[in-house]
């Protein structure tokens, strides 16, 4: 059945609200950019005059296709080659969702997009409905025909799984990112390990996705020392590795998923996001992500907005 004006209007106005609880629930823009463009077919070929509440009919259509998609992406994710890590997406991208709340912001962290892989389907979907979107049990009940009792189950289930040291995250702005892109930087490469070393937290994890594309370690490296040694070494190693990602690269200062990042450029071409995740106790996480399969979101981002100069680096 055609979709009229108004009716494509009604689906564009709440596309970026789908795609951002989309993303939320699967780690990957390309999987949500997919899901909301099925919910938009169903759109299409549904009886819409009988849709009494096109917001509600909106949301339910892709989290239910996304408590589908979680099984068979966990079986992707075991046959994964090296380390598994969730798609950055970079500041300003709708799909980035509402950033209001600290739950909110917290919800699309790297660092929270990776724990919520323990969550079994149903207990992510209820979580970052609830955590992130505000809904209420009774509304994520009809979303999901379950009952508003069970839901309320399935919610105290996920907060207990994703139970965590409770460290503050403050919202990052461009310019606050930048300071400590560069207080990071500068430490790598000073030669002293220690300077890098005082800016990470005790239990400090560095991890790297390069999808078997990309050479990155196949496990995380843990303890500050360790990190602050391996991270020495991947940003002052030569040539060789710079051929991995196509030449001599770039670093530009930018936020992904409310963190500061490091982007990667070779020429005009974005080749890797690394995120820092900042707490209260220091640097608690490095994740860099240089799978050119999870970079299109970004690098779409990238091209369309304004990113200044590169940071200064002694290469």
């Amino acid at each position: 059945m055609p979709v009229d004006a108004r009716e494509l209007e009604v689906f564009e106005a709440a596309r970026g609200r789908l795609e951002a609880i989309a993303y939320r629930l699967l780690g990957s823009a390309n999987d949500a950019e997919d899901m909301v463009q099925e919910t938009f077919l169903r759109w299409q070929a549904a009886d819409r005059e009988m849709i009494e509440t096109p917001a509600a009919w909106l949301t339910k259509v892709p989290t239910n296709l996304c408590l589908n998609r979680l099984g068979s992406a966990r079986a992707r994710r075991e046959t994964y080659v090296g380390q598994w890590l969730p798609e950055p997406v970079l500041a300003g991208d709708d799909m980035l969702g509402p950033s209001e709340t600290a739950e909110q912001r917290e919800s699309v962290t790297i660092a929270m997009l990776t724990l919520m892989e323990r969550l079994a389907a149903n207990e992510r979907v209820v979580f970052v409905l609830r955590e992130a979107f505000g809904y209420s049990h009774a509304e994520i009940a009809g979303l999901l025909d379950l009952s508003e009792t069970n839901c309320q189950q399935i919610y105290r289930r996920a907060k207990q799984h994703l139970a965590a040291p409770d460290r503050r995250r403050a919202p990052v702005d461009a310019p606050a990112a930048r300071k400590v892109v560069e207080e990071f930087l500068a430490a790598t490469l000073s030669g002293r390990t220690d300077d890098l070393v005082r800016l990470l937290s005790d239990d400090a994890i560095s991890f790297g996705d390069g999808g078997g594309v990309v050479f990155s370690l196949p496990e995380p490296v843990t303890g500050k020392v360790r990190v602050a040694r391996f991270l020495r070494g991947l940003f002052t190693s030569g040539e060789a590795r710079w051929e991995q990602i196509g030449g001599r690269p770039q670093l530009f200062a930018a936020v992904a998923n409310g963190a500061p990042a490091l982007v990667v450029t070779v020429g005009e071409r974005l080749a890797g996001v690394i995120t820092l995740d900042v707490t209260t106790d220091g640097i608690a996480a490095v994740h860099a992500m240089v799978n050119p399969a999870k970079l299109n979101r970004a690098r779409q981002e990238w091209a369309a907005t304004e990113h200044g100069e590169p940071l200064t680096v002694p290469w």
